[in-house]
């Protein structure tokens, strides 16, 4: 595994090996892992004058549990880490510091955690595989397992004491999956990604030994039982911003002339400027064309009255919705309290923001 830090420097790291298993007991295979150190402090302060990075870039040789697109056919191996990942990753670690320091309370229940995002958050926008990373290079005397569960449909469950991975697979395996953890006598941390047709969270509910955080998009009954149950406390995350996505063209085409990285660019640019910032639609070109198609499916399938409802203020402010349309806009962190769970929404793009105060009143004429 490589660590890129863009703008600033790169290291490679050495590593072991994660055996894979199948569920069942059988481990049968294995695959090649890297640790990585953390993203160095010195940033600008020891470069006078030297631009921020943007962007830390982790590369894996066999690319992680989810991989978007970025070439037609090509799974992308890196993983794309802005402040917005990292901040999620401090505010997990955080509860892990205090989690390991209740003394042997027995009393002592891990915190639940809710990660709210723009749909893609765990997967395209990279929260998921960084907090995977970060777990499994966590202290293993402290955190020996990991769970990573993509809408209990695939599901992969990391042992650390013996690098071992068990992966489940299909609907009736998710039952396993649970009994298992019951049985698993050492502490460990779970990542549930809500997936659209996947199970909602509720169904973690009679399981508290360890520690959680249930990532999702703004629709209510992925979480609303759960987080009610639990108590669990939000976690808003913003999309990443042009200058991100500038940092991610410039690490794909480092090896490029000045003038087809600009070209490069200009491409993405627009494609964000239509789609959003979402990078498997930005980067991979069936993506894109297919994501645009789904956008004004989305735009056509909303009368009118829906509209209001949907798109306050024309689109031309933030508003709150706890269902949105999921293809036609973005989650926006709320400005307050540290640590308050408040969020907005605003449409995907520039471009549906420019069309929507128009788009409902020429439909009705």
């Amino acid at each position: 595994m490589l660590r890129v830090c863009v703008q600033c420097e790169v290291a490679s790291c050495g590593g072991g090996s994660w055996w894979r298993g199948d569920g069942k007991g059988n481990h049968h295979s294995h695959g090649r892992t890297r640790k990585l150190t953390t993203l160095s402090k010195r940033m600008t302060v020891e470069q006078s004058g030297a631009p921020r990075p943007r962007l830390m870039v982790l590369t894996s040789e066999k690319a992680w549990p989810y991989s978007w697109k970025w070439k037609e056919n090509k799974s992308t191996r890196d993983c794309y880490v802005n402040c917005e990942v990292e901040r999620v990753w401090q505010i997990v670690s955080g509860d892990l510091t205090e989690w390991f320091s209740s003394h042997g309370r027995t009393d002592f229940k891990p915190k639940r955690r809710l990660l709210i995002g723009t749909s893609g958050i765990g997967k395209s926008m990279a929260a998921g595989s960084y907090l995977l990373y970060q777990l499994l290079q966590y202290d293993v005397e402290k955190l020996p397992a990991v769970a990573y569960s993509f809408g209990g449909n695939t599901t992969y469950v990391f042992d650390k004491t013996i690098k071992a991975v068990t992966r489940y697979l299909g609907r009736g395996a998710f039952e396993d999956f649970l009994y298992d953890l019951r049985h698993l006598k050492m502490k460990g941390y779970v990542i549930y990604d809500v997936t659209e047709k996947g199970r909602p969270a509720s169904y973690f509910s009679p399981f508290n030994e360890w520690g959680m955080i249930v990532v999702s998009s703004p629709k209510v009954s992925n979480y609303e039982e759960w987080e009610k149950q639990e108590g669990a406390e939000r976690i808003i995350m913003n999309c990443p911003d042009e200058m991100d996505v500038k940092a991610m063209c410039a690490w794909m085409k480092r090896d490029e002339t000045a003038e087809k990285k600009a070209e490069y660019w200009r491409m993405v640019k627009e494609r964000m400027e239509k789609v959003g910032p979402i990078p498997r639609y930005i980067f991979d070109a069936n993506e894109f064309i297919a994501h645009s198609a789904a956008i004004e499916d989305a735009l056509d399938g909303i009368n009118s009255r829906d509209g209001e409802k949907h798109f306050t203020h024309g689109g031309v402010k933030l508003w709150y919705s706890e269902n949105p349309s999921q293809k036609l806009v973005r989650v926006v962190r709320e400005r307050g309290e540290v640590g308050a769970g408040g969020f907005l929404n605003a449409p995907i793009s520039v471009c549906l923001e420019r069309r929507i105060p128009h788009y409902f009143g020429k439909r009705d004429e």
